[in-house]
């Protein structure tokens, strides 16, 4: 049982950055910032969930199902996060690439404590046994204490040199040209080792950067994900599903007339429309296991949209689902999503780990939330920092579509360009 407290907050910009600070003294955070990007399906501008009253973490294996009782026996507010080497309990496949991280594969956790802002109405949804700290918590929240900070600059290595990740995109269109598959993202990790940051400070830098609408501040102890994510992989709201794929990049101009052409040549590019238009079609599928019959309908086609480091091409899938069918049955049928696979999704998901060299973990994942309604929203974890400061390993992965029209040396440059936020913070 929840006890819920509304309030209105003068500066909601002021108090979002207020609260992620006051957050940092827990174990488990999660922390979702939409940066006021106006988008049709945010519901909240803001949330934060702190403090674990239960938690689930485990490995692939039964993963999904573990998921479905654990939300069912709790039927409250869960956060956390699934990889993307999930696809094991979902089909016969493996990870056996490199991994720095040690993640668990999945992890979701019960908060004590729930702020939910949406413009300048701030709803609380604090367990019984603790609500009477409200107060208490409101007026550390509005009276931060002042956090040292120094952050140090972060020394850089490629896991695939840029020779080797030529000759990596020329195998994988080879596949292509066999017809194994359509289309396929392919990765790549930076990293650094025996390195130590400042969460906090790295995770405001890039979203300053950023402003990107589904960013994502997430901490399970000594595991943190700082996330600049612009696409959202799946959500449901009552018995509307929602999947909003991007496929497609340009770079952003300070001149405003190159900028203008640069999204323009976005929107009319053939490669990028395929390569949007190829996981659309994946996304439909994918939907159409638990939609109601004739449901599925593509809301929007190849629609191009202005982020603070790029022009992004998305389109919106949507379907109709039963009241009964399981959150989980849906995430399942459509995971890993479209986006950082391939097409067609089994075939491409074996190549990637094929010609990867790193486990993805949660990058390619998702990172978001299931509410005591089945509802639930999930971004796609790209755009991303992840740290694990036990271990004091730091890694970020960037990717892109390879399809027939692919061109080596371009791809490679678009994957620098999506670096480059993360390299600024790091630097």
């Amino acid at each position: 049982m929840r006890t819920k407290i509304t309030r209105t907050i003068d500066n909601p910009k002021l108090f979002k950055q207020q609260l992620l600070q006051w957050a940092q003294q827990f174990r488990e955070i999660v922390f979702l910032d939409s940066n006021d990007y106006h988008q049709k399906y945010t519901s909240f501008d803001c949330v934060l969930a702190v403090d674990a009253f239960t938690s689930l973490k485990t490995d692939y294996h039964k993963a999904f199902e573990d998921l479905r009782q654990y939300q069912q026996q709790t039927k409250d507010w869960l956060f956390g996060y699934l990889s993307y080497d999930l696809k094991n309990d979902i089909e016969a496949l493996q990870s056996n690439n490199f991994d720095g991280l040690h993640f668990p594969d999945l992890f979701f956790f019960q908060p004590k404590k729930l702020f939910l802002l949406k413009g300048n109405q701030l709803e609380v949804h604090y367990l019984i046994m603790c609500d009477d700290e409200f107060e208490i918590d409101f007026e550390e929240i509005q009276n931060p204490q002042p956090r040292t900070q120094n952050p140090q600059p972060v020394i850089i290595s490629q896991r695939v040199s840029k020779e080797n990740y030529l000759s990596k995109v020329d195998s994988m269109l080879k596949h292509i040209h066999r017809g194994d598959i359509y289309e396929a993202n392919f990765c790549m990790e930076f990293y650094a080792d025996n390195t130590t940051i400042e969460p906090l400070a790295s995770f405001q830098k890039l979203n300053s950067i950023s402003k990107s609408p589904f960013a994502t501040f997430f901490k399970n102890n000594q595991d943190y994900l700082l996330c600049a994510s612009p696409e959202r992989y799946l959500k449901r709201d009552s018995d509307k599903v929602i999947s909003q794929p991007i496929k497609g990049t340009s770079k952003r101009f300070e001149d405003p007339i190159l900028d203008k052409n640069s999204k323009n040549e976005l929107l009319q590019n053939p490669k990028e429309r395929s390569e949007n238009i190829m996981i659309v079609d994946l996304v439909r599928n994918d939907l159409s296991h638990t939609a109601t019959k004739g449901s599925v309908v593509v809301e929007e086609l190849c629609g191009v949209y202005t982020f603070e480091q790029v022009h992004q091409m998305i389109s919106t899938v949507v379907s109709s689902v039963e009241n009964a069918t399981s959150p989980t049955e849906i995430l399942k049928t459509t995971f890993p999503m479209g986006s950082m696979t391939g097409a067609p999704k089994i075939s491409a998901m074996k190549i990637i780990e094929e010609l990867e060299e790193t486990k993805r973990g949660i990058y390619s994942g998702a990172v978001g939330y299931f509410t005591p309604d089945n509802d639930f929203d999930f971004n796609v974890v790209i755009r991303s920092i992840l740290y694990n400061a036990k271990e004091k390993y730091l890694s970020f992965s960037v990717g892109s579509a390879i399809t027939s029209l692919s061109n080596p040396e371009q791809e490679y440059q678009e994957c620098m360009l999506k670096a480059k936020a993360m390299f600024e913070v790091l630097s």
